[in-house]
């Protein structure tokens, strides 16, 4: 397809941590290893040809959230299910699987050929150039032996259903497809092509009755022929799939999501976007992506892991806790960047507040007291270290300059950031508040360590950084004459994507100046609302825009939220997979850059996003905080005949779980499991379209302590009976 100058979606298989993985494409077409031949079926039958180009494809998952993607060609009567998943142990023995079944649908008999070429393009396109140039893939050799294909005798197809023919042809021999369209299958069983293009063919002769079908059953390595030793046959494939499919829904189903029907489209691509998080990770390195992103930040790992805990995955966190620590710089720079070849000396100033914040929300979800006195001198070095950046804007010439140079002081110095920046540096907003994240963070840690002369010296620091971080918001929204809070200094800009982090994960809401703040989402909604409509002209956008939907629920705008849920899923592609890539094209079949697919960093900001729907802790730390549940549900669940619930939902306070089923003019609200009360109990936001309940009891007794937008309960477990006036 991308020959043609048309942009081709795709997704991943993989096994949790390994580093190798596969993709299949929105046609069927499967990459077998990073840069690597692929296999693409066709299919003939009453003397036609079909493939891509001429049939209808319909993409899905397993169960329609797990990650064994589908591809289903419906063709004149006939359909072919191509199934990729991939099983073993990661780094020593996985192997990808591929099932194709054949079945005839229509009232006569059919009968044909299933070829699967092996052919020398990748799955990742032409047009994709970063980190790895993607197009064209190397096929030296090609050839058969005792009922194995080998290629450039280094990797290995094993046709675990017998073929009935196998041929190669060098690229000089002119095009695989063009000869089989003219019947005239290769002969060669083997071929060395000097071009590296060669290209090889299995044929699968098919006769099926009405309703009958074909299973036909390959597996490609990904490591050594002799790193298994296992004999292959369907019922072990079969075995395997079901196994992965075990495996996969015990990473991703901790939560349990009982809602109706409308919500599944949510629902699946939360958990399916947990298991493209896995997939992704090499070793213990998260990586946003398996090609272009195959490298580990500590923007997106810190960020990444924070939807993983808030899901009930810790050990992956752990690990990579351990493995980026380690590769902290002597005098406490945290890199922002790490990758095979090591820590990336690029300063991105957010990174030092990033693996503070990241190894205090650990603590925060596992309670692991030891793991976190390991980590204690990483967070005392990087607090060292944002010292003395903070050090270099806070000589005098800063402190007494006019509001333009004022601006400046007491932040850390510019970075790239976020690389928002990367043409020319600026004193990041981004880079700015996850060092305020970071140090409070810092100070809570010592606390919670009981290392009381560390907590007060980085107290101090904080609480002067904080005051800087505001005059210096204040004066560049004065000298750049804005009345929104900007994404740098220098320039007063417009970057609601960047600011929304101090809402979530910094907690500087309330922090934040007024009206700006609400000044900020307020123009983000309406730049939002005029690309939706057609108002406005846009070319393209990254979808890490879909964070705002947190930040509208922090706001208690609920319905604003929706609307970008809404939105962002309208423009997955494909649908069926349930991801994005970094960047999405109005134009969808326009072939340019789009990164990653499935991209788990915007993933990982749906599933934040999406979680503070259900539950999000309003504040942190030793001196309490609240914890706020259904701030965003959207009211058919809660008015579902059959009620709904969510239950085991990781916090900070414990996992908790809550149902709520209509009764009337009432709603009994359940709320139970195993929670510590927060200091300031926990708060029912938004409910019933922020109508003003008439009564609200909680546990038999009647309280007062709600408004139309907030309920607050002080007892755990609750029954809690939300009473409204009939009208």
């Amino acid at each position: 397809r991308y020959f043609l100058d048309e942009a081709s979606y795709w997704t991943v298989s993989g096994v949790n941590n390994d580093i190798k993985e596969a993709l299949i494409n929105e046609d069927g077409m499967v990459e077998v290893d990073k840069a690597s031949f692929s296999i693409e079926p066709m299919l003939t039958f009453n003397a036609k040809l079909f493939n891509w180009s001429n049939v209808q494809s319909i993409q899905s998952l397993e169960e329609n959230y797990l990650p064994i993607p589908k591809v289903n060609w419906n063709c004149e009567g006939m359909n072919l299910a191509i199934k990729a998943f991939t099983n073993g142990e990661a780094n020593k023995n996985s192997i990808l699987y591929l099932k194709y079944t054949l079945t005839n649908n229509s009232s006569s008999q059919k009968n044909g050929n299933l070829f699967l070429l092996i052919r020398p393009f990748q799955v990742n396109p032409h047009y994709q150039f970063l980190n790895l140039a993607g197009g064209v893939a190397k096929i030296n050799s090609i050839g058969e032996n005792n009922g194995k294909i080998y290629i450039n005798d280094e990797k290995v197809v094993l046709p675990i259903t017998a073929y009935n023919s196998f041929g190669t042809s060098a690229f000089d021999e002119g095009n695989i497809v063009d000869l089989l369209k003219e019947n005239n299958f290769p002969q060669n069983k083997a071929v060395v092509d000097p071009t590296n293009l060669a290209s090889g063919v299995l044929k699968y002769e098919y006769d099926l009755k009405e309703g009958e079908a074909k299973y036909i059953y390959l597996a490609v390595p990904f490591y050594t022929e002799n790193s298994f030793s296992e004999t292959f046959s369907e019922g072990v494939i079969e075995k395997r799939l079901n196994e992965t499919i075990d495996f996969w829904k015990s990473k991703v189903d901790h939560i349990k999501f009982n809602l109706p029907k409308s919500a599944d489209r949510i629902v699946n691509t939360y958990k399916s976007n947990l298991a493209y998080i896995l997939i992704n990770r090499d070793n213990a390195g998260i990586q946003p992506g398996s090609r272009s992103y195959e490298r580990s930040w500590i923007r997106d790992g810190s960020l990444t892991s924070s939807a993983l805990l808030k899901s009930g995955i810790t050990n992956e966190v752990k690990d990579f806790i351990k493995w980026y620590a380690a590769h902290q710089y002597e005098n406490g720079k945290v890199p922002c960047v790490v990758d095979s070849r090591g820590p990336d000396p690029v300063p991105e100033h957010d990174s030092h507040g990033e693996m503070i914040y990241l190894i205090c929300e650990y603590f925060n979800f596992t309670k692991d007291t030891t793991f976190l006195k390991t980590k204690n001198e990483n967070v005392k070095k990087a607090v060292e270290y944002i010292e003395s950046l903070i050090a270099e804007r806070s000589t005098n010439h800063f402190k007494n300059g006019n509001d333009s140079v004022r601006a400046y002081y007491g932040l850390v110095t510019e970075s790239i950031s976020h690389e928002g920046y990367s043409a020319k540096p600026m004193h990041s907003l981004w880079d700015n508040f996850f060092i305020m994240k970071g140090l409070k963070d810092a100070a809570e840690i010592q606390k919670i360590l009981g290392e009381k002369e560390s907590y007060e010296r980085i107290k101090k620091v904080r609480d002067t950084f904080k005051e800087n971080l505001y005059n210096s918001i204040n004066l560049a929204m004065k000298t750049r004459n804005i009345d929104y809070i900007p994404g740098c200094v220098e320039l007063g800009d417009f970057d609601a994507t960047s600011t929304t982090i101090a809402l979530t994960p910094c907690n500087e809401l309330d922090n934040l100046p007024k009206p700006q703040v609400y000044n900020t989402f307020n123009k983000y909604y309406k730049f939002f609302k005029n690309r939706r409509e057609g108002k406005s002209d846009w070319i393209n956008y990254t979808p890490y825009e879909n964070r705002l939907i947190g930040s509208f629920i922090l706001l208690d705008q609920p319905e604003r939220a929706h609307e970008l849920i809404e939105f962002y899923l309208d423009d997955q592609r494909p649908k069926g997979w349930n991801h994005w890539a970094e960047v999405v094209w109005k134009d969808e079949r326009i072939p340019r850059f789009i990164g990653d697919m499935p991209h788990t960093w915007v993933g990982s900001d749906f599933l934040n996003a999406i979680r503070s729907m259900f539950v999000y802790e309003s504040a942190s730390g030793l001196d309490g905080g609240s914890l706020v549940l259904a701030s965003a549900l959207y009211q058919d669940w809660i008015d579902s005949p059959d009620g709904m619930s969510i239950e085991d939902l990781p916090t900070y306070y414990g996992e908790v779980s809550y149902s709520v089923k209509k009764e009337n003019e009432r709603y009994v609200f359940s709320i139970y499991g195993d929670v510590n009360l927060p200091k300031y109990g926990i708060k029912i936001k938004n409910f019933n379209s922020s109508k003003l309940p008439a009564s609200v009891t909680v546990n038999r007794k009647k309280i007062k302590s709600y408004t139309k937008n907030e309920i607050t309960i002080n007892e755990f477990p609750a029954d809690v009976i939300i009473e409204y006036d009939t009208y």
